[in-house]
């Protein structure tokens, strides 16, 4: 069968190479095109545009970049049509995704949707729209079924594919209080990058015995980068490397983490490393998210959890003297440090078992059959 599938960012072309790589186990005869990244690639699937290219992050950013968004969303139509798939595979990605679900579904194409937009945390009201123009739509948080349930709208629960992704029992076999590392996970976007970074290293100075290791995406070139390692005078700030593409190898070897909100934040408590959770966009962006979203929280590990685990550094708080304070709770408060990682244990208890690739993949083969 012939498969085009759609993710827009890093963690989408990871999850969807990994899916890919189960639906070639049960369909020998498989054809992929897509959007995505290297991992999709690597998995035999024609790449038809980087996820690089489609990176616009909050309202005015989106806005500023409407002719190029529309611009791709004719693209994909176009490509969707000359391909003609069996089945539309959309992961996550909603503002883009479900314009091209709308678009496939008048065309009579099957439409799959593989990690559910967050819709409970805003715009529920596309709700509607999901169940009209998706035939089938495959969550990964277990109360994501009883949120669309109260739609009259079932799912299926195939579990977080993050527990196939990340080797848990690697997650142990390092004592990451002794390792003196600080991982720095500025997001993936250059627009991310710009506002992360900056502030994530410039308290590095008050830590002179850690090294601050930036885990590094190379869909994003390293003089990108190279321009906020720099201290004040210009020069390469000492104690500071980045690591490309090993995002779960900085981890594992790190005794705190800054993060950048997103899938990261979720990533880095299933691979036990303490963590302070950031976030920052335009202030305009701020503005309507602040209306809209209706969650108390933007970690999954705190949504998940329906309490705060990780603290959350947002807009205005996330500053160099309210992150410096939060990280010295991390790297000094042992009892702090304690209470957060069996927090983490039961965070994996409520995420249940591995082998949500597998499910997925089984349940869409069946589907189509």
């Amino acid at each position: 069968m012939k498969y085009y599938i759609i993710a827009g960012e890093a963690s989408g072309d990871l999850h969807a190479s990994n899916l890919i790589k189960e639906l070639k186990l049960l369909d020998g005869n498989a054809q992929f095109r897509c959007w995505g990244g290297d991992l999709m690639q690597v998995q035999g699937a024609i790449l038809a545009k980087h996820y690089r290219d489609l990176a616009f992050m909050g309202f005015w950013e989106v806005l500023r970049n409407i002719f190029t968004i529309i611009k791709n969303i004719r693209f994909c139509k176009k490509d969707i049509k000359s391909f003609d798939p069996d089945v539309l595979i959309l992961v996550d990605y909603p503002g883009f995704n479900l314009r091209i679900a709308k678009f496939a579904h008048l065309l009579n194409y099957k439409v799959f949707y593989y990690i559910s937009p967050q819709l409970w945390a805003w715009k529920q009201s596309r709700v509607k729209l999901i169940r009209k123009v998706v035939d089938r739509m495959f969550v990964i948080l277990p109360f994501e079924k009883d949120f669309y349930k109260g739609f009259d709208f079932e799912v299926d629960f195939v579990g977080h594919p993050l527990l196939d992704a990340i080797n848990l029992d690697s997650a142990e076999s390092v004592n990451k209080a002794l390792s003196k590392q600080i991982a720095i996970l500025p997001g993936s976007r250059k627009q991310e990058i710009s506002k992360m970074l900056p502030v994530m290293l410039s308290i590095k100075p008050h830590y002179p015995d850690h090294r601050f290791v930036i885990a590094g995406t190379s869909s994003v070139p390293k003089k990108f980068y190279d321009e906020y390692m720099k201290d004040p005078a210009g020069n390469m700030q000492g104690g500071v490397d980045i690591v490309f593409d090993k995002t779960y190898d900085v981890l594992r070897s790190s005794e705190a983490a800054l993060v950048t909100s997103g899938t990261a934040t979720l990533e880095t408590a299933l691979l036990n490393v303490p963590e302070v959770v950031c976030y920052k966009s335009s202030a305009f962006s701020f503005f309507i998210a602040k209306y809209l979203i209706k969650t108390n929280y933007i970690s999954l590990v705190n949504i998940m959890m329906e309490k705060e685990v990780v603290k959350e550094l947002i807009q205005f708080e996330f500053n160099a003297d309210m992150l410096r304070k939060e990280l010295d709770r991390l790297v000094n408060d042992n009892v702090y440090r304690e209470k957060m990682l069996n927090n983490f244990i039961a965070l994996k208890e409520k995420l249940g078992g591995s082998g949500a690739s597998s499910n997925a993949a089984s349940l869409m083969i069946k589907y189509l059959r």
